[in-house]
């Protein structure tokens, strides 16, 4: 019967720690069951913090939850199942990230602070990702990445609200010395290429002209760890400059004024991946991601 079919979701998460909640079903007398397990082959990535009295990571009703510590990105999975035979499929589960948070780096007004924050949200990223075509982020948002890697071939950056007299400027590397690799272009321009299969090798951003800005970007090459780089100028490339770029963010940073540039290396602090909220119904799943 179809009552008693699993219904299950995938869901990625970043580096981080998440509160899995069983928020409500349709069928309060006998609700369907939640089992939140690691999608198989990244059960190593992620570990289930459960209540002392649960001897399985099984919510039975709403209201219950567990908590998620995920190490390296991996996929999690959300699987539903009718408590009785022909019973109701029908859940809302919620993941939520919990932040350990940061210290101010400056003590700002809350005026300068929120003008701040929105300037840097109005940051677009576009990435030309082989198969997808072209692909439009928020700042510190993966394109393809460490979940679902692919090929990126071109890049561009946009920032409407961008402060006066700041200066960005980007580059991509291509193997073989192609043309245009590593030519500097200014913000909003396409750098790479479209339909041609030519993988980005590296890239570099540059940000100046006006003190208290910083980038800080990650990148996925091929068959090579995360990388993490954050300063006025990052340069990301893979550990031989010639692995294809699979995942890229970018975001920028308030700083206090600095020259200071922090080399490329693997990733090591918490990264927020944002909300994830999941629902299940008889009729149709939804998803969405805010």
């Amino acid at each position: 019967m179809m009552g008693d079919v699993e219904q299950h979701k995938v869901v990625s998460l970043d580096r981080g720690l998440f509160f899995v909640s069983y928020k409500s079903a349709d069928d309060l007398a006998s609700p369907p069951h939640v089992t939140v397990v690691p999608a198989e082959g990244h059960e190593g990535r992620m570990e289930l913090i459960m209540h002392p009295d649960a001897s399985e990571p099984t919510l039975w009703e709403p209201n219950s939850g567990l908590m998620v510590r995920v190490n390296t990105p991996g996929t999690l999975q959300i699987q539903v199942q009718p408590t009785r035979p022909g019973g109701s499929r029908a859940a809302m589960v919620r993941i939520e990230p919990i932040q350990s948070g940061r210290a101010p780096l400056v003590a700002q007004s809350e005026h300068a602070a929120l003008h701040t924050n929105v300037a840097i949200e109005g940051l677009k990223v576009l990435g030309h990702v082989a198969g997808r075509g072209d692909v439009v982020a928020a700042p510190s948002t993966w394109i393809a990445g460490p979940t679902a890697p692919s090929r990126i071939e071109g890049i561009a950056l946009d920032w409407p609200e961008k402060p006066v007299g700041l200066d960005i400027r980007y580059a991509v590397q291509f193997a073989n010395g192609q043309a245009g690799s590593g030519k500097m272009v200014s913000l909003g321009t396409f750098a790479g290429t479209r339909g041609r299969a030519l993988p980005i090798t590296g890239v570099v951003l540059e940000i100046s002209g006006t003190d208290g800005f910083e980038f800080v970007a990650e990148a996925t090459f091929l068959n090579a760890p995360t990388l993490r780089a954050v300063g006025k100028r990052v340069v990301l490339s893979g550990p031989t400059s010639r692995e294809p770029l699979v995942g890229i963010r970018i975001g920028i940073n308030r700083i206090a004024a600095t020259d200071n540039v922090v080399p490329a290396k693997p990733a090591r602090k918490p990264v927020g991946s944002g909300r994830v909220r999941v629902f299940r119904s008889r009729a149709r799943q939804e998803s969405s991601v805010g």
